[in-house]
């Protein structure tokens, strides 16, 4: 009996580990709202479970801020056509993405990147 329930036990948290583990984009992110900033990509990280590009833009008030935009993994952009060739330091985009749900916090969700010197653009999943 106790082998079992210890068995149950042990089964129960190894399948609730990865379930949890991830967090919903609604929990950070006002994802019925949409914000575009555009500046000069400043660093870019390809990695799971999200990307980030940061991105040096102007706020609201004109205030040059570093902006950290949260991506899809680097799997998921690559089956895109996405990859670390894409977009480099020293681009200028715009982004268009859902808000943080914290103002402070100068970060958003990506949903639409265009690169206006050659026209180079991606759209996700509820893009634009």
């Amino acid at each position: 009996m106790q082998r079992a329930l210890l068995t149950f036990f042990l089964v129960g948290v190894a399948t609730s580990v990865p379930t949890s583990a991830h967090h919903s984009f609604a929990a950070h992110y006002l994802e019925d709202q949409r914000v575009s900033i555009e500046g000069e990509i400043v660093q870019i990280d390809y990695r799971s479970p999200h990307s980030w590009i940061r991105v040096n833009a102007k706020d609201q008030t004109g205030m040059m801020r570093q902006v950290a935009a949260e991506w899809a993994s680097a799997p998921r952009l690559k089956q895109w056509g996405v990859n670390e060739d894409t977009l480099k330091p020293g681009d200028r985009v715009i982004i268009t993405g859902s808000p943080s749900r914290d103002p402070a916090e100068y970060r958003m969700h990506v949903k639409h990147i265009q690169r206006p010197a050659d026209g180079w653009q991606w759209s996700g999943p509820g893009g634009r």
